[in-house]
């Protein structure tokens, strides 16, 4: 299996950018499709973005593409999340995931492996 360990979240005011990392270990990390979600306070956990094994396929969440931006460097296991333009809305729990084969994919429910999320408040 693959542990996934999210860092990078924090405090910001409304228009700051802020990058999130997330590392694997356990397996080759280039076998893995990889993905973010969110979960704001009270809500459910929805789709942020998605990445194919060697970066060669993005997808986003309609609401974001524009503002966030994933990427991963398989020679490091990490994958990341940058934010620019940050609003109040955008306060939430972070996580990573990962799954084996396939092409990226919004669905919570088609990934196995999830980090233990990371907290990012944006303040107005």
């Amino acid at each position: 299996q693959v542990q996934l360990v999210e860092s990078g979240g924090g405090l910001v005011q409304a228009g700051g950018s802020l990058r999130l990392s997330c590392a694997a270990s356990g397996r080759t990390f280039s076998d893995y499709v990889m993905g973010w979600f969110r979960q704001p306070p009270g809500k459910e956990r929805e789709f942020v973005a998605a990445i194919s094994r060697y970066g060669g396929s993005r997808y986003y969440a309609d609401s974001l593409k524009g503002r966030f931006t994933i990427s991963r460097d398989n020679a490091k296991n990490t994958v990341y999340l940058q934010m620019n333009s940050l609003k109040s809305e955008d306060t939430a729990v972070y996580y990573c995931a990962a799954d084996l084969g396939g092409l990226p994919k919004a669905d919570r429910y088609a990934y196995a492996f999830w980090g233990q999320g990371t907290q990012v408040t944006v303040s107005s």
